[in-house]
């Protein structure tokens, strides 16, 4: 960030009175420009014994699997951003949502949510962000083939959790997906 979004001013990097961190700070008006965590929210939705995955059209990790999600917009929940993005990627809408996974990656500054939903109906396709779109069932996984570490985690604790039909929220710490996917160096 070079110049502020209010005034124009440019930019310098300090620690502000009463802070402990840099942060981008204009000059001029000396407003401060947080730079916050994104939020990376989307949907583990099912059909019976099936859940929706999309091959990704875009970078990074394109042509890999993955659950349908991006990143909240501003002024929307995350259940309203888990939704808005099944239905940009993979032209599905669902329904009864409940929050389900949550990952915390401070090195990349993101937070991953996903929520567990039905699909409404099998009207689905792929959106401009996926090259294709299908229903998997547990045997059928791709696994060598998924797009990130949160994905596979999401779909292991679905599936496990489906033995019992027994859903808890899982906020699992990212030293537990560094643990879980040591050949995964993205992580």
């Amino acid at each position: 960030m070079k110049f502020c979004s209010l005034c124009g001013g440019a930019i310098s990097q300090h620690i502000p009175s009463g802070d402990n961190r840099l942060r981008y700070v204009c000059t001029q008006c000396q407003t401060v420009h947080y730079k916050n965590p994104r939020i990376v929210a989307g949907c583990l939705a099912v059909w019976e014994d099936q859940v929706l995955l999309c091959r990704r059209a875009i970078e990074p990790r394109r042509g890999y699997w993955t659950l349908p999600a991006g990143f909240m917009e501003n002024s929307e929940t995350m259940l309203e951003a888990a939704a808005r993005e099944t239905l940009e990627e993979a032209r599905a809408r669902v329904c009864d949502m409940d929050l389900y996974t949550l990952f915390d990656l401070p090195h990349i500054s993101q937070v991953y949510v996903f929520f567990r939903a039905r699909l409404a109906d099998l009207d689905f396709a792929a959106g401009e962000e996926s090259l294709e779109v299908r229903l998997f069932r547990e045997a059928d996984i791709p696994w060598s083939e998924l797009a990130f570490p949160t994905v596979g985690r999401t779909l292991e604790c679905y599936f496990a959790d489906r033995v019992a039909q027994t859903y808890p929220v899982r906020n699992e710490p990212l030293e537990a997906l560094r643990a879980h996917y040591k050949h995964d160096k993205k992580i």
